[in-house]
């Protein structure tokens, strides 16, 4: 499942192409999304809100859409080639000169009411009121506390491991067995990783790395499910005390 700076950078790219233009061309397979009057509106911005891509429309219509395991948008020139079949288009935002894709995208809404925690990779980031959020959960492990998006938006999988490893934190440690200056060190961590990870190919420390040796102490990095979600997660015994 694409994480926060995945969809920062799908947003990123789709808002210098599209932002400012009419939209000429507007295709669904989604029956949701026929009743909604897109083409001839012009697209306003793109942005993301956590793993939400939200797409703004002039007369006050936003199209939401969630990519799951599966989804993708590609960006094409108008009457290139789409890389993908036809039969996993779900959405199409045509302007004069480019076409966005959606293809086998799972949740599509228009005018969708939000309801997540503040964005990790939002403009500004209250600290104090995401740790907040974090002890109302108090007798989670905190590994399954940071993927839940009503508490924070934009971790997911891949960087619940890997900020807890650079904080050197448990992921199996009770949310109310940690102070909030540990906690305030995951937030910043977390905003400070997912932001350089927009611009740059991160380098996994234990992600997809169970069985190998820790980069910094050498020990073996350990792998479990976890949470409700039965979601993996990697670790340094070690450095992770």
């Amino acid at each position: 499942m694409p994480e926060g700076d995945t969809i920062f950078r799908i947003a990123r790219t789709l808002d210098e192409a599209l932002a400012g233009k009419v939209v000429t061309r507007f295709e669904t397979m989604l029956p949701k999304l026929e009743r909604g009057s897109i083409k001839g509106r012009t697209v306003q911005r793109v942005r993301s809100v956590g793993k939400n891509l939200i797409i703004e429309f002039s007369g006050d219509l936003s199209l939401r859409t969630h990519l799951r395991m599966n989804g993708s948008w590609h960006l094409y020139r108008a009457g290139e080639r789409w890389r993908k079949k036809r039969d996993d288009m779900r959405i199409v935002i045509a302007t004069a000169d480019f076409e966005a894709v959606g293809f086998n995208i799972p949740v599509a809404e228009l005018n969708s009411e939000l309801a997540v925690g503040p964005d990790l990779l939002g403009k500004t980031l209250d600290i104090d009121e995401v740790v907040r959020r974090i002890h109302e959960h108090a007798s989670e492990e905190i590994g399954s506390v940071l993927l839940n998006q009503h508490v924070v938006a934009g971790i997911g999988n891949i960087y619940k491991s890997e900020v807890l490893y650079v904080c050197g934190i448990n992921p199996f440690m009770r949310v109310e067995t940690l102070d909030d200056t540990a906690l305030q060190r995951i937030v910043k961590k977390g905003r400070a990783i997912l932001q350089r990870s927009t611009r740059e190919r991160p380098r996994f420390q234990v992600y997809e790395r169970g069985g190998q040796p820790c980069r910094k102490c050498g020990s073996r990095i350990e792998y479990k499910k976890q949470g409700p979600e039965i979601r993996g997660t990697y670790w340094c015994p070690k450095c992770q005390r």
